[in-house]
């Protein structure tokens, strides 16, 4: 079980490597959506809201209405935004759950192929 302290450390990392991948944020540059995540085993929630591909900010708690709600295990969510998985094979496997439409769905897929390509 990954603490809100271990999440906020991964999705640092996760955002400044995001943000400084030329590459995505080209691809991305027309994606602006607001994302809600849940740990199912801890109920910690967060948001991550993502501005013409660039993340702006990933507060603790719910904020906006999300376009996509992504829901796992917090040591998931760690894994993957430290780039130790890759979330497709989670996501196959129903270890997360994503709800959103299914353009947003794709392009997080996109998204998975262009941070985590080897996996």
């Amino acid at each position: 079980m990954a603490s809100w302290d271990e999440l906020a450390e991964a999705l640092a990392d996760y955002t400044v490597s995001c943000n400084e991948n030329e590459r995505l944020r080209k691809m991305q540059r027309d994606w602006s959506r607001t994302l809600h995540f849940i740990c199912a085993d801890t109920r910690v929630t967060f948001s991550m809201m993502v501005e013409r591909g660039e993340i702006l900010s990933v507060p603790e708690g719910h904020v906006g209405t999300p376009d996509i709600v992504v829901t796992a295990e917090s040591e998931i969510f760690c894994d993957m935004f430290w780039g130790d998985l890759n979330p497709v094979q989670k996501y196959l496997r129903g270890e997360i759950a994503v709800k959103g439409s299914q353009e947003d769905i794709m392009r997080l897929d996109a998204i998975s192929y262009v941070i985590w390509p080897d996996s």
